[in-house]
């Protein structure tokens, strides 16, 4: 047992729980503790990179040394801000949810300290995305958000996400999404800034727009009817 609650795993155990997080997640892809399980055994050398990205950027370095948290004792002050900002237009997609950020699992599976941080931060700053996007929390939206985050991390989970959220689809959201979103996802996430170095806690009362355009985010374009 490592510091943190977190488990250290040999080769083996790190493959029969990555197989049995894959099968189970396919099964049923709101369990979100397998998800978090498979991302991070199979993460690892992507997480691994993020961390020596954030090292070499200012935001990033500082996030390194504060460690924030995306739980609701730290962004609960996003409920106050005017609508227009980034923290407000959180608040707004959080609200209109039902969701709490206190919902996200532990990492567990994480060798060092630093390591787990990069994990943590990366599943916490999902909604961020959501708002940035402008993305449902739907089956497609969804999807397509793992999408730009693969394109973001590189990391298996996400385009294992997207291979299991694609086989729901029903002909109809199979179309919408591949001919609609996935062009748009891919295009999306490699065009944006490096999202994993934007301490976005910092930027709550920013203007939305003002936000996008700096950090070269492209919102999800309508649907056609």
């Amino acid at each position: 047992m490592l510091e943190g609650g977190r488990i250290k795993l040999k080769g083996w155990q790190q493959a029969a729980v990555a197989l049995g997080s894959a099968f189970g997640a396919l099964l049923d892809p709101r369990r979100a503790d397998l998800i978090a399980a498979l991302g991070e055994t199979t993460g690892k050398p992507a997480f691994e990179r993020v961390l020596e990205r954030m090292k070499k950027n200012s935001e990033g370095r500082a996030m390194l040394l504060d460690r924030p948290r995306v739980i609701s004792a730290n962004v609960g002050h996003a409920w106050d801000l005017p609508e227009n900002t980034f923290g407000g237009a959180y608040a707004r997609f959080m609200g209109s949810r039902n969701f709490s950020p206190d919902d996200r699992p532990p990492v567990r599976f994480m060798d060092t300290e630093e390591l787990a941080y990069v994990a943590m931060r990366a599943r916490e700053v999902h909604d961020f995305w959501h708002t940035l996007f402008d993305l449902p929390t739907n089956l497609i939206g969804e999807s397509a958000l793992k999408v730009i985050e693969f394109e973001q991390m590189y990391l298996p989970m996400c385009l294992l996400s997207v291979v299991g959220g694609t086989a729901r689809f029903n002909e109809k959201q199979r179309e919408l999404f591949f001919k609609h979103y996935f062009p748009w996802a891919t295009r999306a996430g490699m065009q944006c800034t490096d999202l994993m170095c934007i301490y976005y806690e910092q930027h709550f009362h920013e203007d939305l727009d003002v936000v996008r355009k700096r950090w070269g985010i492209i919102p999800a374009p309508t649907p056609p009817k």
